[in-house]
């Protein structure tokens, strides 16, 4: 087998038997004999507008105001909530409920998606894991995020919690995660 052979076998270099079609076309076989015509444009009617005169601010009409937005009974636990435009109410979880993972590869990932798409807040300690396979599973959790509409959260270097769009985690909760409290439960 010749070296142009093998370059061309490999894609490094074009094959020479093949070319574009188009490229031989001459401009007179280029148009599509068989091509549907375009339809005339029919006439249209013109307008005649009649002269207006500039409004200042001054004398253009107020906007209507707006409806005033229906208000939000408080949480009777005393937990804040965040109101959120989606029709599913949402819920403050508590740190019993939450799954603390610490994957030692990426193989890992697996598992966290899995809790995660069950609506279980995940908490993902990276410190175990090589520096390009920790991007790997970071890449990954925003995916997961993206598309089952949750988000995450850097809890400290290397830990993140990732929570489903139906839950939230409490300002209290998340100081006891960023301080370490939440290791220290049992």
């Amino acid at each position: 087998m010749g070296v142009r052979k093998l370059a061309e076998w490999m894609g490094l270099v074009e094959d020479g038997r093949y070319s574009d079609p188009k490229d031989e076309l001459s401009e007179e076989y280029s148009v599509d004999e068989y091509a549907e015509p375009e339809p005339e444009p029919k006439p249209v009617a013109k307008l005649h507008r009649r002269p207006h005169a500039v409004r200042s601010d001054a004398t253009a009409p107020a906007p209507a105001p707006a409806p005033a937005p229906a208000p939000v009974p408080a949480p009777a636990s005393g937990a804040a909530s965040v109101p959120t435009p989606t029709s599913e109410p949402r819920q403050v979880t508590d740190l019993s409920r939450i799954i603390y993972v610490r994957p030692r590869s990426y193989n890992e990932a697996r598992s966290i998606g899995e809790n995660y798409r069950d609506g279980i807040p995940v908490i993902m300690n990276l410190s175990d894991m090589e520096r390009g396979e920790d991007k790997r599973l970071v890449d990954f959790a925003a995916g997961l995020i993206f598309g089952l509409r949750g988000n995450i959260e850097r809890i400290s270097s290397q830990v993140f919690l990732l929570c489903p769009h139906n839950l939230v985690v409490g300002p209290e909760d998340k100081q006891k995660l960023a301080t370490g409290g939440f290791f220290n439960q049992s």
